[in-house]
């Protein structure tokens, strides 16, 4: 089906979508799955969604915000994301198997790897090339792209601590397509934070470890994931909900408030680690808010702490208010 016949009639500004599907072609997707790709499985569509496979493509998603004013969404793995149940209006885009690489030297300690590529592979591949440094990053459920861009970390560790440097598309008006090596002081990065704005597009990052035995490797990665197995929930969540305040633990915070179990509707904070809020299948993003908000609200109220989202949140008129 052509993109011009494709109906975005279900969005406040149809005739966005409509110009932004025109331009990106029989490649678009109108009302594209969005919410039920992230690892918490809440949240609605996307009126737009591209995969990506090359700079044309990343030209062509430039181009295509620009002439519609439409938002642009880079999506790695969804494990940070939480999507509104009535969608984003605005561009989703997609990495494809084109940045899902992987190259691990073990002469020089270094790994190169496509921003699509999933941390946990990367930390399994870095190990098994006898590369060590980044088996912290088996726990991490997300893309290398996203790790860079929020400097992803656990375990006493984060991007920070290995990046090299990565290569960034800036896909604003001018300049827009070529990518662009920005080593890791000029990204500044800072806790669960850079200097990455939603124009700009990681598709490539390169890691410094350093020489290491496989078996003695993999063994970390094997506690790391036992760690994880015993101290955070599986099933529908969006990994950690809140940053920690410093030199405070936003789940201890939580735990000692006495919030762990609580519910709302679809949503509950864990019963295993309270930083984190699992969803029931066929729940809804409303209820994550609705329950993100009253956690913060009574945090604030018996320790004057006001927690911060750590978990990217589209979609959404306002961000959950503490009061």
């Amino acid at each position: 089906m052509s993109a011009e016949c494709r109906s975005p009639g279900r969005w406040s500004n149809p005739d966005a979508v409509q110009r932004a599907l025109a331009m990106l072609g029989d490649a678009a997707r109108v009302d594209a799955p969005l919410g039920a790709l992230t690892t918490s499985r809440v949240g609605g569509p996307a009126a737009v969604a591209l995969v990506a496979n090359g700079p044309s493509d990343l030209q062509r998603a430039g181009e295509a915000a620009a002439a519609s004013g439409l938002e642009i969404l880079v999506v790695g793995r969804g494990s940070n994301l939480l999507v509104a149940d009535r969608g984003f209006e605005g561009i989703a885009l997609f990495l494809g198997d084109a940045y899902d690489t992987i190259e691990a030297d073990h002469a020089s300690a270094t790994v190169t790897a496509g921003a699509s590529a999933a941390l946990p592979v990367l930390a399994r591949q870095c190990a098994t090339a006898g590369i060590g440094g980044l088996e912290w990053a088996v726990g991490v459920p997300g893309s290398v792209g996203g790790a860079v861009r929020m400097n992803a970390g656990g375990h006493g560790s984060d991007m920070a601590s290995c990046l090299i440097d990565a290569d960034i598309v800036d896909l604003s008006p001018e300049p827009r397509g070529e990518a662009a090596a920005r080593d890791v002081d000029a990204l500044n990065l800072g806790y669960r934070s850079s200097g990455l704005e939603n124009h700009h597009v990681v598709v490539r990052a390169r890691f410094s470890g350093q020489k290491a035995s496989p078996s003695k490797a993999m063994d970390q990665i094997a506690e790391v994931v036992r760690w994880r197995r015993e101290h955070q929930p599986g099933g529908q969540n969006s990994g950690s909900v809140f940053m920690n305040p410093p030199a405070e633990s936003a789940g201890a915070r939580i735990d000692q408030t006495g919030l762990r179990g609580l519910r709302i509707g679809t949503a509950e904070v864990s019963r295993l680690h309270a930083n984190f809020i699992v969803s029931d299948p066929g729940g809804t993003a409303a209820d994550v808010v609705a329950l993100m908000a009253e956690v913060r609200r009574r945090v604030a109220d018996s320790s004057g702490i006001v927690l911060q989202p750590e978990i990217r949140m589209v979609g959404f008129e306002t961000a959950p208010s503490p009061s």
